[in-house]
């Protein structure tokens, strides 16, 4: 029989600050959740992938890139992205350059959707995340949140990367 080590428990400082962190892994996205369908009828993941797509050469990604920037699975991307798709807000079409990809590319409709729904956006943002902070606290923040996020997932690329990886043809 091995023999079973006593498991590192968390001490009350830990406790606390774990139970902080969950607090916040579930109230902010509720909240952001909240206003983009008050103000706009869709979700937050959905905004993720508008915006992402917003932001793209051509305002085209492979769905699998897309999939990075949205922090999602290919799966509930593809879901997702039908349904954007059936309100005119993206088109997919097979990647030229390699047929075993599909491009997801913007609409207008979708970037209007965008255009006029990132000043509320980025003021909820601003106002649950930036606006309580120090600037010290922000870098805190970052550097936190870079290293959680490299431990849950080694391999990941940061989501700000796609856009200077190869632009689709």
């Amino acid at each position: 029989m091995e023999d079973q080590q006593e498991p590192r428990w968390l001490d009350d400082d830990e406790r606390e600050t774990w139970f902080a962190l969950v607090s916040l892994m579930i109230r902010l996205p509720a909240a952001l959740d909240h206003q983009l369908q008050r103000d706009a009828g869709i979700t937050h993941f959905e905004y993720q992938v508008l915006a992402g797509l917003s932001m793209a050469p051509e305002r085209t990604l492979r769905m699998s890139v897309l999939a990075q920037f949205a922090e999602g699975t290919l799966p509930r991307l593809s879901q997702v992205v039908a349904r954007l798709e059936k309100r005119g807000l993206v088109t997919r079409r097979p990647d030229p350059a390699d047929g075993r990809y599909t491009l997801a590319t913007l609409t207008d409709e979708g970037s209007a959707v965008v255009v006029a729904t990132a000043p509320g956006h980025v003021a909820e943002v601003r106002r649950l995340v930036f606006d309580p902070l120090t600037k010290a606290q922000l870098r805190q923040l970052r550097a936190a949140g870079e290293r959680i996020a490299r431990a849950a997932d080694p391999g990941a690329p940061c989501p700000g990367s796609i856009f200077s990886e190869r632009s689709p043809s």
